[in-house]
């Protein structure tokens, strides 16, 4: 990039990150839910689901974020527009994804709808959204009925089973977002009739202001009125917003225009007569019951819609243009066609530059993916003294004392990469990290943005914590934040030629307030090894790590230790790099790698404070249970528990090593702990050819031991992955007593699984997870950039063909993309084998990027629109062409 020509789309994001054009103004910031948010519950009992259902979110004032169909809003979400749409056949208007709470589903929460996040930029100059609207009545109570009565061990019933959608009688509803200027944008929603017949189709384009009035804020009441139509608007509309400013919103086509406010129906949900005779739920109660003194005849608000009946031959497609401009325009539609057509064009340059290689598949499996990652930027809004205390009455005691009531310094409003926008519209902080790493491919100073703003004061806990996610912020997620941001450092420093040292150095300062905490808080014995609960993986041990033992056990995690042994040596790096610029890092470097040096040696038993969490007989590592006695019992699992430990790796070059002679020093001094040549492997003694060192916490003897384990298909080895839990365990179940705990078992479940441990979502035991198989895949390839092509390995799974590490983090990165590649059969093992989208035109280019994977079938599991940390395949998809840059392979670790 740094040698050519920018193309529109970077030239922009060159604007953007010098601060000479703001395209991050207006985005998709807009949830697909907002209901059911701990955001949003009041509950004395902090029962969130019940407290804000679906049914009332029509006709209830949200208070802290909107949502809606395919929508967008300016950054601080003052001003949303979003769709509405009905059949004539609904009970309800559709302004908003329909699906069931955690309580109702027989796996958790679970939206049932079709949409697509087809394509977008990073600037938001292009934005395409798709949903797929049946024409016979949506069955609501169907789907919660029968999820109701099925269990955990059969699958959901999802809309498709419904038949809602037989004979093609649906609607393609699709929406265009194209900027002309950063406060200037084109919609163009396309509808298309799939159906053998003609239908009539009720649209509702809405623009509305967030309720930030009724709060007690003393924040002024906005407005949206009629305005006078130009010559070539059929209607318009000006919204006013005492901080956002003035906006107009023009038609094209003629339109029944609809005004209410964004209020409570207080009436219905309380029995209290509301402020307004006109409140939220004014459109639904117009269009579908026809009540029309439901809207303000005055034509004012602080909600607008306009009202279009569409009458769809069968098969054709109408357009409805509109124009979202600050500024009034004479001709507001007399650019749309050009600007329509420049915008996608330059976003087919923009993607295609990034992969000039490769056939359409992969080309629109990473296209997908990073427009999936663009779409799950939203807005989080959260003051959590503010809802502790309550905003216009007194909550019960009960409440204060209750969930996050540690958390009071934290206050949100910021745009942030969310894990879904609809099963998971809040900030995940290990998933975050993970989706930096993705988001860097496109913008790397949003990526960078993101790994800062949990580290800022208004997010990171006095303490040194990282908050976890709005459920309980003082869970503990693993440590990667600082994984995340020399990925994301590296990437740039590739991207631009340069590396930005003062963004390393802000990240690196408040990484060390969170170091500390961890190392403080989760070795509470100080030896070195470390608990953290069920760091986000939840079921994958035999018992709920996240509960207290007995008193007097405690529980040494092998997953824990090596997420903080890859920490330390994060840090370690991190420190290395300033120190080129600034010697006075040396310290906290050796300090950093005494720290890893230390957990190596407890790991490994090395020391006087217990026994090693390898399993020598075995040839894995697993956590163990200290007894009070000081006995200790391992837990015979071989799951990513033990896995995680060959994450701590990195490569150290002669460019870091040329300030810090103390350091240097320390590394000949250490040497014998690390690789050294031996009859397993054609390995260096302590330096390779290119001088580079190995800070590892796997040594020669574990990794042949370890990959023996990997790269069975009888175990780890998935044909789409790595398995969360070995196929061992699917005869090896009966694992005996565990002191403290009773008879304990694992149960191999290569899909959704079998155990309530944890609750609904819990399945780490056995289905493939994109985030730590990425993860595995870097690891893999730092050993190769150490040890090179003389190191190699057999293969089980290869009949024992020998690979370098090279060919097998290769051979691992396939299987995940061809979780989206057509097979032999041509189907898309991702997405269901009897459903639409593998062999029916209008599906068969569309995506679902799910949030884990059948381990033996591939299919798609959990929520299915988290292309959050499983947009990393955009990553994998650019490792298989971009071999020319270090950034893609993973072998960035210290160069580039």
């Amino acid at each position: 990039m740094n040698d050519r020509q920018l193309n529109q789309e970077q030239l922009r994001l060159h604007q953007q990150r010098n601060g000479e054009v703001d395209w991050n103004l207006w985005g998709p910031y807009l949830s697909e839910r907002a209901w059911g948010t701990v955001r949003e519950d009041y509950s004395p009992g902090g029962t969130a689901w019940e407290y804000f259902d679906h049914d009332q979110a029509r006709s209830r004032a949200y208070r802290w974020n909107e949502d809606g169909l395919g929508g967008i809003s300016d950054e601080k979400q003052h001003l949303c527009f979003a769709l509405g749409l009905w059949n004539g056949e609904d009970p309800i208007l559709k302004e908003r994804a329909f699906g069931l709470t955690g309580n109702q589903g027989n796996r958790g929460e679970d939206v049932k709808e079709y949409y697509f996040y087809t394509d977008a930029t990073p600037s938001h100059s292009w934005l395409r959204y798709l949903y797929k609207y049946p024409q016979a009545a949506y069955p609501y109570s169907r789907l919660v009925e029968e999820n109701r009565h099925r269990d955990r061990l059969d699958p959901p019933f999802n809309l498709l089973d419904s038949g809602v959608f037989e004979n093609n009688r649906y609607w393609d509803v699709s929406v265009i977002y194209a900027k002309a200027e950063a406060d200037q944008i084109h919609i163009r929603i396309t509808i298309h009739n799939h159906a053998e017949q003609s239908t009539l189709l009720h649209l509702l384009p809405q623009l509305w202001f967030r309720n930030d009035w009724s709060w007690g804020e003393e924040a002024a009441r906005p407005e949206i009125k009629k305005h006078d139509t130009t010559a070539t608007a059929n209607w318009s509309v000006q919204a006013t917003h005492q901080e956002l400013g003035e906006y107009h919103l023009y038609g094209e086509q003629q339109a029944e225009l609809l005004f209410t406010e964004n209020e409570t129906n207080t009436q219905k949900h309380w029995g209290v007569a509301p402020r307004t005779p006109y409140v939220k739920d004014a459109f639904h109660r117009v269009v579908v019951d026809g009540e029309q003194s439901a809207v303000n005849p005055q034509q004012q608000g602080t909600k607008f819609a306009a009202w279009y009946r569409l009458e769809l031959p069968a098969g054709e497609s109408r357009n409805i243009d509109l124009v979202l401009s600050r500024q009034p325009l004479a001709e507001p539609f007399a650019e749309t066609e050009r600007i329509i057509a420049m915008r996608r064009g330059e976003a087919d340059v923009f993607y295609d530059e990034m992969l000039p290689e490769g056939g359409p598949e992969d080309h629109r499996i990473m296209r997908q993916a990073l427009a999936g990652m663009i779409w799950g930027k939203q807005f989080f809004h959260f003051d959590v003294y503010r809802w502790l205390h309550g905003d216009q009455h007194q909550p019960p005691d009960s409440r204060k004392l209750g969930r996050n009531n540690q958390w009071r310094h934290l206050r949100a409003a910021d745009i942030l990469s969310m894990p879904d926008t609809w099963e998971y519209p809040w900030f995940a902080a290990w998933d975050l990290a993970f989706h930096c790493v993705a988001l860097a491919l496109v913008d790397v100073e949003f990526a960078k943005q993101q790994i800062e703003v949990l580290l800022g004061e208004n997010y990171l806990h006095p303490n040194g914590q990282i908050p976890a996610y709005e459920w309980s912020f003082s869970d503990v997620n693993p440590p990667v934040h600082a994984w995340g941001a020399l990925k994301v450092y590296r990437a740039e420093r590739i991207q631009l030629g340069r590396g930005d040292k003062n963004y390393l150095q802000r990240v690196f300062h408040k990484l060390l307030l969170n170091y500390a905490w961890w190392i403080n808080r989760k070795d509470k014995h100080g030896q070195n090894l470390f608990e953290g609960g069920f760091l986000g993986l939840d079921n994958i041990s035999v018992y709920d790590r996240s509960r207290p033992l007995p008193p007097g056990y405690t529980l040494k995690q092998a997953d824990a230790t090596g997420w903080m042994a890859m920490f330390a040596l994060n840090m370690t790096v991190m420190a290395l790099e300033l120190a080129i610029d600034d010697p006075d890092y040396e310290n906290i470097a050796i300090q950093c790698y005494e720290q890893f040096l230390a957990i190596a040696k407890a790991i490994s038993g090395g020391d006087e404070h217990g026994p090693s969490l390898w399993d020598m007989e075995a040839g894995f590592f697993k956590d163990l249970l200290i007894t009070p006695y000081g006995n200790y019992h391992r837990v015979d699992v071989y799951s990513w528990v033990g896995l995680i430990p060959m994450f701590a790796t990195e490569v150290v070059d002669k460019r870091l090593l040329e300030n810090v002679p103390r350091f240097r020093e320390m590394l000949k001094v250490h040497k014998k702990g690390l690789f050294q040549g031996s009859y397993v492997c054609a390995c260096p003694d302590w330096e390779n050819d290119q001088g580079e060192h190995l800070l590892a916490l796997v040594d020669h003897s574990m990794l042949p031991r370890i990959l023996s384990r990997l790269l069975n298909e009888d175990e780890f080895l998935s044909t789409y992955g790595i398995r969360s839990l070995s196929k061992l365990h699917e005869h090896y179940r009966d694992l005996g007593e565990l002191p403290g705990i009773g008879h304990i078992g694992i149960h191999y479940a290569p899909g959704e699984s079998e155990s309530h441990l944890f609750g609904g979502n819990s399945n780490w035991r056995g289905p493939v997870w994109i985030p730590t198989n990425y993860a595995l895949i870097q690891a893999i390839e730092k050993f190769h950039r150490f040890l090179g092509d003389g190191f190699k390995y057999e293969v089980p799974a290869l009949s024992d063909e020998s690979l370098t590490l090279r060919d097998i983090a290769t051979l691992i990165s396939e299987r995940l993309v061809n979780l989206y590649r057509r097979d032999g059969e041509e189907r898309v093992p991702a997405l269901r084998r009897d459903s639409p989208f593998q062999t029916e035109e209008a599906w068969r280019d569309l995506s679902l990027f799910y949030e884990y994977f059948h381990a033996e079938t591939g299919q798609g599991l959990g929520a299915a629109h988290q292309t959050g940390w499983t947009g990393l395949l955009a990553n994998l998809v650019m490792r298989r062409y971009r071999k020319d840059i270090p950034v893609f392979l993973g072998e960035d670790e210290s160069v580039g």
